[in-house]
């Protein structure tokens, strides 16, 4: 019910969704009277029977990361034309595949762009100046009994080398800036619009770096990006943080260089089989771990929920979408 009016359900637009994305429960309380949601994960059947049965005449889909939209999820949606994801990242949505069957995806845009920013840059500090240590050091009592604390690290002045200088990259070195950093950058094309160091070759970026902050998508690309020539150009010294995808990071290179001493320390909100972490890193008072929160604050999921149903309204309504992604 809402203003009163009771909706009959086959009045209204369906939208599919496969498996639900974080705080679905308010996109049912809010807009059961706008849309016809189609809960594929509480069917009892396998999923392609429920599909065969109950979506081929289904036009949007809801989607969330956590489940991937490929070929074998698309010919099962014949009639398919769009598919929302209140996310950012697009690593789960099959692009290509999309644009060759005509269906239009669209995300959350930038809106998230300041929340990841703000993550990545307290995870830095975290790792230099030693907080999440110093936090554990004082719970256990151990200030008391010890004469010394190890000295974190000065913030102003590092060089910072940022992956990926889109939205979130650009937000990260305007924080930093700030902080009196020194700003170099990789990127799949130079930005023309910024007076940082390009490099085209992200091994001399980290060899120029004091810290490299990870904030491009995950693609065919950028996976595992990340090596042990670039992490041992990085060097002892150098720190590491991640607010991209885990998997741009080859993982077990990275816990190694951890264990041995060949990278200063590294600052973790994305991990590459979420959500299991590799356990040598719980025992390293270098490193600081985040279950990929950095999107998620209450005012930017509110803001992703209300950019995907306007995606949907546009949609039903013949209007542009408010976030198409180009496939480039």
């Amino acid at each position: 019910m809402a203003h009163g009016i009771i909706y009959n359900h086959l009045d209204l637009p369906q939208v599919l969704v496969v498996r639900p994305p974080d705080s679905f429960s308010l996109y049912q309380s809010q807009y059961s009277h706008k849309f016809h949601f189609l809960k594929a994960w509480e069917s009892p059947v396998p999923l392609d029977q429920f599909l065969s049965t109950n979506a081929r005449n289904v036009q949007a889909l809801l989607s969330c990361g956590r489940f991937p939209i490929n070929v074998d999820l698309l010919r099962l949606l014949p009639s398919l034309r769009l598919v929302v994801t209140p996310s950012a990242g697009l690593n789960h949505i099959d692009l290509s595949e999309c644009h060759s069957r005509g269906v239009a995806v669209a995300n959350a845009g930038s809106v998230a762009c300041c929340d990841v920013a703000d993550l990545a840059v307290g995870l830095f500090i975290d790792v230099l100046r030693k907080i999440s240590a110093a936090d554990r050091y004082v719970m256990q009592g151990l200030w008391a009994s010890k004469t010394s604390y190890p000295l974190g690290s000065k913030l102003k002045g590092k060089r910072i080398g940022i992956v990926g200088l889109g939205s979130i990259g650009q937000e990260v070195a305007k924080r930093l800036e700030a902080f009196g950093c020194s700003i170099s950058y990789n990127s799949r094309n130079q930005k023309k619009s910024f007076s940082y160091p390009f490099y085209s070759n992200v091994v001399e970026l980290s060899a120029n770096s004091d810290a490299l902050v990870i904030c491009c998508g995950l693609s065919d690309q950028t996976h595992r990006l990340i090596n042990k020539e670039v992490l041992l150009a990085l060097g002892k010294e150098g720190v590491l943080i991640n607010v991209g995808r885990g998997a741009i990071i080859d993982e077990k290179e990275m816990v190694q260089c951890l264990v041995q001493g060949d990278i200063g320390g590294a600052g973790l909100d994305v991990f590459e089989n979420e959500p299991n972490v590799p356990k040598e890193l719980f025992a390293l008072d270098n490193v600081v771990l985040s279950p990929h929160r950095g999107a998620f604050t209450p005012e930017t999921l509110t803001s992703m929920r209300e950019i995907a149903v306007g995606n949907l309204e546009a949609f039903f309504s013949n209007k542009p979408l408010l976030s198409q992604v180009i496939d480039d």
